[in-house]
């Protein structure tokens, strides 16, 4: 099956046409689409109790996608708030638990930062992450070019089959040694994931000056990117049970439109979403 969605529930304004209320969101959300990325757990390891609400509000068969912590993945410069990184990652590990209770944790995603490249410390790093997520599904997203080398990219490959690692293919813009290629291939028989970024190439690289979000994940797909994508996520099927599909595509409000237009594309209707609230005004 393949299963599309938006990251994050919040700030897409076409999916929230009456007057829904922030709290409501993603109740709302939820009848439009099958899972979620959860950002928020990237700048702040999550309460429970914001799991065990999430949880409440949507489907039996909504699942999550919750966002690594930025201090376990190198983006959090300094000291990290936590006694260890073994304490870090337990505490992390302990905010999946309503997730998992309710069987709707489709995976937590490891997202890089461009500084992370290929080489020995680091690849040992990924070993001992994915020894701290035991039992876990765990995806991992790459932002330096150089896992995808020539000199690399089999290895790459070849190491996230054999740690169990998800391997999150991403469609981003082409600048540089700080993005990576679209590499349509599957690491594990039953999850794979798709991250669409847009192709924003001037807004990829952070300015020296201005609102960098604002403008990084400024694009819209067209019908023809669309179809090309089609074809990309239509092969991957072929590799793996569940296809996970997230576009990220929403500094303009993108995302849910993209992400709508590839669900009517691969003519997929989903069965057991959330009833939508009626706007009597």
């Amino acid at each position: 099956m393949i299963k599309i969605g938006v990251t994050g529930w919040g700030d897409h304004d076409s999916l929230y046409t009456g007057r829904v209320a922030q709290r409501d969101k993603l109740k709302e959300y939820a009848s439009h689409f099958p899972i979620v990325e959860v950002d928020a757990a990237f700048y702040a390891i999550q309460p429970k109790r914001n799991a065990e609400k999430w949880v409440s509000e949507t489907p039996k068969a909504f699942e999550f996608i919750v966002k690594a912590y930025q201090g376990m993945t190198g983006h959090q410069r300094g000291e990290i708030p936590f006694e260890s990184r073994e304490a870090m990652f337990a505490a992390f590990r302990d905010s999946l638990t309503p997730y998992q209770e309710a069987n709707k944790l489709a995976m937590v995603l490891f997202q890089f930062p461009p500084w992370f490249d290929c080489r020995k410390e680091n690849v040992d790093y990924l070993r001992w992450c994915k020894g701290q997520m035991e039992g876990i599904p765990t995806a991992i997203e790459f932002r330096n070019q150089s896992w995808y080398s020539p000199r690399f990219k089999e290895g790459t490959i070849s190491f996230l089959k054999e740690q169990g690692w998800i391997h999150s293919v991403c469609d981003e813009p082409q600048a540089g040694e700080g993005s990576i290629p679209l590499v349509p291939i599957a690491t594990t028989k039953d999850k794979t994931l798709v991250r669409l970024h847009g192709r924003n190439v001037h807004g990829w690289q952070k300015p020296a000056e201005g609102n960098w979000r604002e403008v990084r994940f400024l694009y819209r797909y067209n019908k023809a990117e669309l179809e090309e994508l089609k074809d990309k996520l239509c092969m991957l099927k072929k590799q793996t049970k569940e296809l996970y599909v997230l576009f990220n595509n929403n500094s303009g409000g993108d995302a849910a439109d993209n992400a709508k237009e590839m669900i009517d594309l691969l003519q997929i209707q989903y069965k057991g979403l959330a009833p939508k609230q009626l706007d009597l005004f």
